[in-house]
């Protein structure tokens, strides 16, 4: 079909490497999340009206901005339809925050283009569904991490408000005044809190804690954040060995640390540890369960009251004994483990998220047809496109395409009950300071994962990787 034109049933037009949309506007369409725990939503009404002037007639679904402070009246006064749940099927674009439920995906057109966070890693069903649903979904999570797509950056603006809020929960928390205060009294110690990854995240946490007057430290297996730790005010803590010194690739990857360096750092680490009222957590690392980088032996000897925000809970968590959704106390600390931590700003976190989104989109109108136009050649869409056309095309994982090969592999596993044992890995090399999926490896299938898991049960290097 290359360099052939043709009109498909839904008027869409396409052409070697390229599809666009032409005829009447095409429908823009903003739904409210269904997820319980989403109060997000992919559209403000700055972003609605840029959208109408790219050339979409844009509905928002009633009621998808209210969590997220934004009712239905200014959707309405930028230019926006209200409409029902029901519209979708006649969208031809579709800005989400999160991967439709297998259930919304029944009423989208095929041959409609769906962006949001799909988060694909781990969810090989729902990727191949869809395939299956005949949509192009985008994952904005892939966005590269060049100078062109920084204001498509999701993963940066959403860890950036993560952070900021992750202090804020601490501080709520905590028992006890942040700052030093001096008072006729006496005087009141400033809270010592301990920051592990920086990356946007923890480079925000440092930030918001310096500001209430907090002590912080903070630790990182490259060396090139130490000066920006030190930018902000914070200490830097660190073996810094000879090995710690080439711990960073060119790319600026993390390189996996030898086994007696992991035993000095996590040392180092639980001695720290022991006098802090504060720890939080950022470390996340792409297409694999979070990295543990405290244990229950380590923030046993921290006096009660302490907090520690778990920020990766929701990949594995990097606390022993956090629970996901929960707050649990432990020995006298307690270990905060909320969902969606940028979505608790929602107001904020959809304004960015929102930006995001739009900037993506206008990279794929065709000004002169004002439709979408989608170039398989250009970096971002290359990057980013999941599926398209019934198949999965990302390379990461185009093999959940086939179906067959799906079904032995969940009959393989059912047999030795060994899955459950593939929860806690230490981290590897080639590790990014923030979840940068689009230079992940390969995600291998299922059963490649209890094979590397089992064996790595060593101390790890704290913050590989970034939430």
């Amino acid at each position: 079909m290359a360099g052939q034109a043709r009109w498909s049933s839904d008027h869409c037009l396409y052409s070697g490497n390229m599809l666009g949309v032409r005829g009447l506007a095409q429908t823009l369409f903003i739904p409210k999340e269904t997820d319980v725990h989403e109060s997000r939503v992919g559209g403000s009404a700055e972003t609605v009206k840029k959208l109408i002037g790219l050339g979409f007639s844009v509905i928002v679904e009633g009621g998808a901005g209210i969590l997220s402070r934004i009712p239905d009246r200014e959707f309405e006064a930028a230019g926006a339809k209200i409409g029902k749940t029901a519209d979708i099927k006649n969208a031809d674009v579709v800005l989400k925050v999160r991967r439709p439920s297998s259930a919304e995906l029944k009423s989208y057109k095929k041959g409609a283009v769906v962006i949001a966070m799909l988060d694909p890693y781990g969810n090989d069903a729902a990727v191949k569904e869809l395939a299956d649903a005949g949509v192009t979904a985008f994952t904005m999570e892939f966005m590269p991490r060049i100078t062109r797509a920084q204001v498509m950056d999701v993963l940066s603006s959403q860890a950036n408000l993560a952070g900021y809020q992750a202090v804020v929960d601490a501080a709520e928390e905590y028992d006890r005044a942040l700052p030093m205060m001096m008072t006729a009294a006496g005087t009141v110690p400033a809270a010592k809190v301990f920051i592990m990854g920086v990356g946007v995240a923890g480079l925000q946490a440092i930030a918001t804690a310096r500001r209430l007057g907090a002590v912080v430290t903070a630790t990182d297996v490259r060396p090139a954040v130490k000066e920006q730790v030190a930018s902000l005010g914070a200490k830097f803590l660190a073996v810094e060995d000879e090995e710690f010194k080439a711990a960073e690739t060119a790319g600026g990857y993390a390189k996996e640390m030898s086994k007696e360096y992991q035993a000095k750092q996590a040392a180092l680490v639980a001695e720290h540890i022991a006098k802090q009222d504060i720890i939080i957590t950022t470390a996340l690392i792409p297409g694999r369960p979070a990295p543990r980088l405290v244990t229950r032996e380590m923030y046993s000897r921290m006096r009660p009251g302490s907090v520690i925000i778990d920020l990766a809970v929701e990949r594995g968590g990097n606390v022993e004994g956090a629970v996901a959704g929960k707050i649990v106390d432990v020995d006298g600390v307690k270990i905060v483990g909320h969902l969606n931590v940028a979505g608790r700003i929602a107001a904020t976190a959809s304004q960015l998220y929102a930006k995001n989104l739009f900037a993506f989109v206008e990279t794929l109108v065709d000004k002169d047809a004002k439709a979408i136009k989608l170039n398989f050649e250009d970096e971002l869409v290359k990057a980013t496109a999941l599926t398209h056309d019934g198949k999965v095309i990302h390379p990461n994982f185009a093999s959940t395409a086939t179906a067959p090969v799906a079904k032995p592999a969940a009959k393989k596993a059912a047999a030795p009950a060994k899955a459950a044992t593939v929860k806690t890995e230490a981290p590897k090399a080639e590790v990014k300071a923030e979840a940068k999926p689009a230079a992940a490896k390969k995600a291998a299938p299922a059963k490649a994962a209890p094979k590397k898991a089992a064996p790595k049960k060593t101390a790890p290097n704290p913050a590989e990787g970034e939430a």
